[in-house]
Parts: C-alpha cells; sequence; structure tokens
C-alpha cells in the first residue's frame, strides 16, 4: 500500500532520498557492455547491427531488410483502426501548433549605427529519434519527437525501433508516417544509438539523438554526447500532486497510478493538506490497482516509490515541489492559477481539477518528453529550440571599428595575445595611412 507520511516525521528525509535517488545508480557492468558496443558499431558498422538484432531481439537482418519499407508502412496502415488513426492525426496538428508559437528567427539589430548585431537560426541537417519497443509501444513519443523536428525545419529525421522477433506496433509506424519521418530502421538499444552518432554503410549519421529508452540506451546517450547532441537523460517517469482537499480522490487515485504503470522506478506522489482526503485517495489507489492491466508494475512502483504526504498549509507544499522540481506537477486545487506563482521548477504544470497528466501526454499540444529527476531545475522541455542551432552575426564598419577598436586592443594586450591585438590594431593604423 502507498506509504503516508508527514513532513516531520524523523525518517522523512531518508525515505524521501530513497525516492529521488531511486535510479541514478548504474548497475553494474552496463557501462562496459555499451562502451563495447558502441567500439563493436564504429569498427564493424551494419554488420554489428545485424549481430546485435539477432542476438538481442531474434531479429535476423540484412542490408535490404534493415530498413522499413514504404510497402512494410502501408502494411502498418492497413492493421489501425480508423478512430485511432483520426486521435493521432489530431494530436499531430495539435503539437505541430504548440510548437510553432516557440519558433525562433534569425535577427539583426539596428541600435548602433556603425555596429551590426544578430543572431542567425538554422535548423539541424539530420536527426535520429529513438522509439522504445520494450516493455510498452508509444506512438505519441513519435509524434512527440518527430513533429517539434519538421516544425523546426529539420532536413531529414530518421527513427529507430527496435522490433523484437519481427513485429512491430503498426501505430508506431502510423504516428512516424503522420509525423513526416523519411527513415525508420529496425534496430534498437545502445548499438542504434552508436549508429546514430557515428553512422553505418546504411544509417546514416545524425547531429542530434531525441527520445527515451533504457538504461543501455540512456548510457548510450550519455556516452556519444560530444560527438552528437542529445536532448537529456532521461530517467523513470514521476508525478507530483498537489493537493486542498477540494476534487475526488479518485481522480487523484487514477492519475497517480497512471505515471506508476509506466515501470517500476516511477515515483508518483500526492501532497495533501487534508489527511481525510489522503486517506480516500488511498483507499482509491487500492481499488483501482486491481483493474489495471499492468498491476504488477503499477503495484511495485506504488509500493517502493510512492507516497501520500500530509502538509500543514500548500505553501510547505509548493515549498517541497520546488525542491524535488518533478517531472508532471498537477496542482489539483480550487486556485491553481494562485498557487502556480510559488512554483519555480517543474517540466509541465497541470492546473485545476480538469487537468489530468495524460491530457499532456497525448494531444494537449506541449511536449511530453520533460526533465525527470529533479534536472526540471535547469531543462526545459523538448521543442523546437532543440532542433536549431543558432550562429551570432557581427558586422563593423570602419567607424565602428575605429569606435571600439582600441578597446579590443586593450583587452587583448591584457590577456598576452599579441595577434589578437595586431589583427585589430593594424587595420586601426592602415586606416591612419590612408
Amino acid at each position: 500500500m502507498i506509504r503516508f507520511l508527514q513532513f516531520s516525521d524523523p525518517d522523512f528525509d531518508a525515505l524521501f532520498q530513497q525516492i529521488l535517488e531511486r535510479a541514478e545508480t548504474v548497475p553494474a557492468g552496463v557501462e562496459q557492455t555499451v562502451s563495447d558496443i558502441i567500439a563493436d558499431v564504429r569498427q564493424r558498422g551494419d554488420q554489428a547491427l545485424f549481430d546485435y538484432t539477432a542476438r538481442f531481439d531474434r531479429l535476423s537482418l540484412n542490408t535490404e531488410s534493415l530498413e522499413v519499407s514504404r510497402a512494410e508502412i502501408d502494411q502498418a496502415l492497413t492493421q489501425v483502426d480508423p478512430e485511432a488513426l483520426e486521435a493521432l492525426r489530431l494530436a499531430a496538428e495539435r503539437i505541430a501548433a504548440f510548437h510553432s508559437k516557440q519558433k525562433e528567427e534569425t535577427w539583426l539589430s539596428d541600435d548602433e549605427p556603425d555596429l551590426q548585431l544578430g543572431q542567425m537560426v538554422t535548423p539541424l541537417d539530420r536527426v535520429g529519434i529513438y522509439v522504445p519497443g520494450g516493455k510498452a509501444t508509444y506512438p505519441s513519443s513519435v509524434l512527440m519527437n518527430a513533429v517539434p523536428a519538421k516544425v523546426a525545419g529539420v532536413g531529414e529525421i530518421i527513427m529507430v525501433v527496435p522490433m523484437p522477433d519481427g513485429e512491430v506496433n503498426p501505430y508506431v509506424l502510423a504516428a512516424a508516417d503522420l509525423a513526416g519521418v523519411d527513415r525508420i530502421f529496425k534496430v534498437g538499444g545502445a548499438q542504434a544509438v552508436a549508429a546514430l552518432a557515428y553512422g553505418t554503410a546504411t544509417v546514416p549519421r545524425v547531429d542530434k539523438i531525441t527520445g527515451p529508452g533504457n538504461i543501455y540506451v540512456a548510457t548510450a546517450k550519455r556516452m556519444v554526447f560530444g560527438r552528437v547532441d542529445i536532448d537529456m537523460i532521461a530517467g523513470p517517469s514521476e508525478i507530483l500532486v498537489i493537493n486542498d482537499g477540494s476534487g475526488n480522490p479518485a481522480h487523484i487515485a487514477a492519475d497517480l497510478l497512471s505515471q506508476a504503470e509506466h515501470d517500476e522506478l516511477a515515483s508518483s506522489i500526492l501532497i495533501t493538506t487534508d489527511a481525510d482526503f489522503g486517506q480516500k485517495v488511498q483507499a482509491a489507489i487500492e481499488t483501482q490497482l486491481a483493474q489495471l492491466s499492468r498491476a504488477a508494475i503499477a503495484r511495485q512502483s506504488i509500493d517502493n516509490y510512492g507516497a501520500i504526504i500530509l502538509a500543514l498549509d500548500l505553501e510547505a507544499a509548493a515549498a517541497f515541489s520546488n525542491r524535488i522540481a518533478p517531472e508532471h506537477l498537477e496542482l489539483a486545487v480550487d486556485e491553481p492559477f494562485e498557487l502556480l506563482k510559488q512554483i519555480r521548477h517543474a517540466g509541465a504544470v497541470f492546473l485545476g481539477h480538469h487537468t489530468p497528466e495524460a491530457a499532456g501526454d497525448y494531444l494537449a499540444g506541449p511536449n511530453h518528453t520533460l526533465p525527470t529527476g529533479g534536472t526540471a531545475r535547469f531543462f526545459s522541455p523538448l521543442g523546437t529550440e532543440d532542433f536549431v542551432k543558432k550562429s551570432s552575426l557581427i558586422s563593423l564598419t570602419q567607424a565602428g571599428l575605429d569606435r571600439l577598436g582600441p578597446a579590443v586592443v586593450t583587452i587583448a594586450e591584457l590577456e598576452g595575445l599579441d595577434a589578437h591585438a595586431k589583427s585589430v590594431s593594424i587595420r586601426l593604423k592602415d586606416k591612419s595611412k590612408a
């Protein structure tokens, strides 16, 4: 049963630290295994992909079958429910509409008559999207990664997805088709990340890798960072709900379980100022758990990393939320926008009793790829800004160089960089001779 806690409990900090650090330790051997796989893919390319896919996914591939064909995508489209396809199309449209508001444009300033400064914004040439194929398949993750890249103007979108025993959820391929993914490869794991980062004869090298995966995928992304960019190192899912005793306890229980069913390391926390409400949520969780298809996963998550915390007031609840910087934060209170003023750190905030976290997971519009493990203190949700790069623009006239050049020379000489200083002073001297 989900535990009931108070901030004043003598062992509260120790218990909660266990929850916060639940995924920080990489199991022994993972880093060496991933390092070996990356080195092997760099050396043997496609053949390494074929060998690892046969070993881990029981799927025999060759150069011709490594990439998903147009015929395979069309076949998948015949297997999807029309109503579900329409829901995915609606989600894609809403995600595109939201992310189009994030787009940044190239700009030049005219603040100074003898100097122009600006910023050039250009999309990445090619990005890679990792889509999990393990315990659950997520067409929504395809949309959340590919649509913003398309909106940002990325030249080519490459998707990798493991297909154990040759099977893939047809909705994953349908979502990729809706989102405008250009090429799809039937590989997963650390070997897929390595292929995207370094390229093989068949899989093109990308500029950035986004998307969630297991510990091997996350470790591989961390290891190839610098060779390519990555979005973030995603940890287990988490939700924090702040409640003032208002609303329906069954609704809050359902929201907590919506994260618990992701995996055994997911964390679901309720902070409430009403002990009776918390007890009702506790009971509702037990009732609803028995009805879930993924009950065993949710049970382990709730028992090990779930908690209902009794707070004296909403101010204390908000302060604790800021301390842990949750991935998903629900403000299930009567005045959510008032409480929002006290929130500083969260991946996504869901305001009011009619805004379940699942609405954001699928088609509200904002991205569901969010910082976890407290990294919302400094990371942001995935967005169009993740798929562009920026170049500074500088243009001096002769008058501008005359005005600013002497100070440049002074600073360069201060740092002992004579050539830097001369590159400016030589121009000033040439001008004085003219």
